[in-house]
């Protein structure tokens, strides 16, 4: 390998040791948020609505909860990491090093989208463990879950950079994400809300999200697939450029 290879694979190794040291924390938890979701959701929902376009509602659900799993752990993961490493003066060292600021944004974006694919593979392989989940369309679910993870990534790197202290990270996780999360259809169709809630979600931008990896798993939608794959692309490179941008000054991360 290239130096540039080695400093960068060195960045993405330290990041993934960080989560992989706190397993209780970034693998224990999320699964045994996954189990209650299917659990209460599956036993509570299900057995009073048994079915939501054809699919059985335990099903209808898991597919959100993968991608929340994913889009929560990938921004959690840099959002603290980034500034945890602002308050212990290491990322000082990490600007003054060899490694350009293009290798230091992949190296977070990446530590914080292999924390997000392992739960939500772990969710998956919990899920399937309960019940049946098919995948319809693995092409557009492979494309449309990356796009996600790489979209929410950006989105920590960018709060963590902001952030001056964890509560900034704590308001942008419990007022921004989670509501745009649990409102976006996680465990409903936006097709069965009455008016204005139906037409509100569709200003939710993480409905589209769902929506697309929905359709990879059930073959449903209720929205275009090409138009909503183009325009998850095109926000997830603007968020890369606008991070790159802040790397490259070093903005709020020089001391």
């Amino acid at each position: 390998m290239t130096p540039s290879q080695i400093r960068f694979f060195a960045l993405l190794r330290r990041e993934v040791n960080r989560f992989m040291k706190i397993k209780r924390q970034t693998i224990g938890a999320p699964m045994l948020e996954t189990f209650l979701y299917i659990s209460v959701f599956g036993a509570a929902l299900g057995s009073r609505i048994d079915k939501l376009h054809g699919v059985d509602y335990v099903v209808f659900i898991v597919p959100g909860l993968i991608m929340m799993a994913w889009a929560m752990n990938a921004f959690s993961n840099n959002a603290s990491s980034i500034l945890q490493q602002k308050f212990q003066r290491a990322i000082d060292d990490q600007l003054s090093s060899p490694a350009s600021p293009l290798q230091l944004l992949l190296a977070f974006t990446f530590g914080g989208f292999l924390r997000g694919m392992l739960i939500a593979s772990l969710t998956f392989v919990a899920a399937s463990l309960l019940v049946d989940i098919p995948i319809e369309h693995p092409v557009v679910l492979v494309a449309a879950l990356f796009l996600v993870g790489f979209f929410f990534a950006q989105f920590g790197v960018l709060v963590g950079v902001r952030a001056e202290q964890f509560d900034d990270v704590s308001f942008y996780q419990t007022f921004m994400l989670t509501p745009l999360i649990f409102l976006g259809g996680v465990f409903y169709s936006a097709s069965l809300l009455p008016e204005p809630f139906q037409t509100l979600t569709y200003f939710d931008p993480v409905y589209y999200m769902i929506g697309l990896v929905r359709y990879g798993f059930l073959g449903y939608s209720e929205l275009n697939v090409a138009v909503a794959l183009g325009a998850l692309l095109l926000a997830a490179l603007l968020l890369f450029a606008a991070n790159y941008r802040l790397f490259s000054k070093g903005y709020r991360l020089r001391a």
